[in-house]
């Protein structure tokens, strides 16, 4: 055995073989997978390649998400178990449909897609709050074959119209407010100001949907802007009925943040994507039709598509969506809604587990929460000390909370402790172990497999499933991105070290993306809103460490010589990033410097800024353009603070 291997695990038998299945046959495994779901037409081929980054699955099978999560379960009789159930600290209001409901409805607003000229392949950008009407959106753009590309409600105008652009979207479903600590959000504000202030997604939205929740009167541009009711009556009478999709066809794009340029499309595709939400479903999360689940993440993230919307109806169980945050009204609307629903299963994210561990026992204790089986987290690595508050203090030990890993990328879990087929001891403060059907490795930036314990960066040596086959941009970017940087091999970007029992340790991104409360933001995004102010000539943002929010963004502007820094302008500058990002971006510091460190080529060095921050070695800075900004940054930092 090489030095450099990881020594020999010793793992249940049952996980050990579909491990070593994955790694020896994964066309095997996952054709296992795909068979507990409906196909109108069986597939030719399960994994075709013609090179790296070059791959399909299922080549020839024909299916449909949609059809897969609500069609087939009424079809099979089950039409009058609850599908979804909304709920929310911001109103005093609950909904409830069936999986008979909840088809209906999304076949009417299919109706309502075609009415509106939507068809197979057309997409449709949904900016929405969390509220049914957004599922049902979802669902009946894979209904019928369009292609849905969901914005986070909480970004703000610059954001919305790169995105907008990004999918080249003719329709935009909205709403005119959101709900969030009491405060209405003004959606349809920031919808107007997108496409006004950015020409390109003006002229591409044709059509605006827009759901009304609030009790104001709403600006409706004439032509192009029709209320929701009044968009249903539209379609009535037309086709509702669903489309057979190849199963290497588009379901949706949804956009992720990266180090440069505009965010990267990820493309999940019928076939793959659903096959491995729904095998992880039952290998991590034990989803069964008799659960009550709540993910409590947002539908504009892949945890909201893949595990409020997708697994959990392909599964055939309850799925709760819920508006509002963990501490409002008060710190115990989590605890009483787990109560009230009788959740079994619940995944949130480190930083929800932070907030709460905040505020007294008895918002916990006075809710009766023994139908809990299992809590998962993912988002950020779940630190020792959040994971024991609730595993010890809040769950009595009698329940576990299990860390797991992924990225929008890759549609579900790929590093985990696999709850569903064996339970391993959990290590706090790591990820678990690579699983069935992921053939991963810690690697360094050579590619050559690092020591136990040694730091490298996450690789995936072959390709599964709910890998991202393509972005919407092309193949030349996709494979740039991700196949280009180890030659080879699929680059997940998350530095992290493996100890000898196979288990995962995350000590953040190996890239320049910050996670700022378990939200992946790129760079580019808030320094694209700075230097849109006529102060700011130049800026580089890195992630500073943050003990509530794991990081928040530090900016470094250059300004130009018409301007003077000053705690006004820095205040200018936090109100640019929110309204551009959306108030995900936290900035909490702003140094003004004369220069940049920046390579001979002209790129900012943002990880020697963030070394210099951090106080680490700065390593090979001989690409340099002028050394003389390393001083520069050293003299601003010192108005930095670090917390512990």
């Amino acid at each position: 055995m090489s030095s450099k291997e990881p020594k020999e695990k010793v793992l249940p038998p049952n996980l050990e073989k579909l491990i070593t299945e994955g790694k020896e046959n994964p066309e095997k495994l996952w054709s296992k997978v795909a068979k507990d779901l409906n196909w109108f037409e069986p597939w030719d081929k399960v994994y075709e390649e013609e090179g790296p980054g070059k791959f399909r699955w299922f080549k020839g099978g024909k299916t449909n998400l949609s059809y897969n999560c609500l069609d087939y379960h009424v079809e099979q009789g089950r039409g009058d178990e609850t599908a979804l159930i909304y709920e929310t600290g911001e109103k005093d209001v609950r909904r409830v449909l069936t999986y008979e409901e909840l088809l209906c409805k999304v076949k009417e607003f299919a109706s309502t897609l075609r009415a509106f000229d939507i068809q197979k392949g057309d997409r449709v950008t949904i900016y929405m709050p969390q509220c049914p009407e957004a599922v049902i959106a979802m669902l009946a753009c894979t209904r019928i074959g369009a292609i849905h590309s969901v914005v986070f409600a909480g970004f703000g105008t610059g954001a919305l119209a790169d995105r907008i652009e990004l999918a080249g979207s003719k329709l935009l479903l909205t709403a005119d407010v959101g709900f969030r600590k009491g405060k209405t959000i003004d959606l349809k504000g920031i919808v107007d100001k997108a496409l006004d202030e950015y020409p390109k997604a003006g002229e591409l939205i044709e059509k605006i949907i827009l759901l009304k929740r609030g009790e104001e009167e709403v600006n409706m541009e004439e032509g192009r802007d029709v209320f929701w009711k009044d968009a249903i009556e539209r379609g009535e009478g037309e086709d509702s009925s669903y489309v057979v999709m190849d199963a290497n066809e588009p379901a949706f794009i949804l956009p992720t943040s990266g180090t440069t340029g505009r965010p990267k499309g990820t493309v999940h595709m019928h076939g793959g994507y659903q096959v491995h939400i729904y095998g992880m479903g039952k290998w991590i999360f034990c989803l069964t039709p008799q659960d009550a689940w709540w993910s409590t993440s947002d539908i504009g993230w892949i945890v909201g598509h893949s595990y409020i919307v997708y697994a959990p109806l392909l599964t055939g169980c309850t799925t709760i969506i819920f508006e509002g945050i963990p501490t409002y009204p008060d710190p115990g609307i989590w605890w009483k809604t787990i109560e009230e629903n009788k959740v079994t299963k619940i995944f949130t994210a480190p930083t929800a587990i932070r907030a709460l561990s905040k505020f007294p026992a008895e918002h916990y204790e006075k809710h009766d929460l023994s139908s809990l089986e299992v809590v998962f987290s993912a988002g950020e690595p779940l630190n020792p000390a959040a994971w024991e508050w609730l595993q010890k203090e809040v769950l009595n030990d009698e329940v576990p909370v299990i860390d797991h890993m992924w990225q929008t990328e890759s549609a579900g879990p790929l590093v985990g402790n696999p709850y569903g087929i064996n339970l391993l001891p959990i290590k706090p403060g790591s990820a678990g172990i690579a699983l069935p059907g992921i053939n991963a490795e810690i690697v360094d930036r050579e590619g050559n497999p690092t020591e136990a314990g040694e730091e490298g960066v996450l690789i995936i040596k072959k390709p599964f499933p709910g890998l991202t086959p393509t972005l919407w941009e092309g193949e030349d970017r996709y494979i740039n991105e991700y196949w280009s940087k180890i030659p080879g091999v699929y680059y997940v970007g998350d530095a992290a070290t493996q100890d000898e029992d196979g288990y995962i340790w995350f000590s953040g991104r190996a890239d320049e993306v910050l996670t700022i409360a378990g939200h992946r933001i790129g760079p580019t995004d808030i320094e694209d809103a700075l230097v849109s102010h006529d102060a700011v000539t130049e800026a580089a943002v890195v992630g500073k460490p943050d003990p509530e929010k794991t990081e928040v963004g530090t900016v470094f502007a250059v300004l130009s010589g018409k301007h003077e820094p000053g705690e006004d302008l820095k205040k200018n500058l936090v109100k640019r990033v929110r309204e551009e990002v959306g108030p995900v971006a936290v900035v909490e510091d702003i140094v003004f410097v004369d220069k940049l460190p920046k390579t001979r080529s002209g790129k900012i060095m943002r990880r020697t800024i963030k070394d210099i921050m951090l106080d680490n070695p700065l390593g090979d800075i001989s690409t340099m353009e002028d050394q003389s900004a390393v001083e520069e940054i050293k003299s601003a930092c010192k108005e930095i603070e670090i917390k512990e």
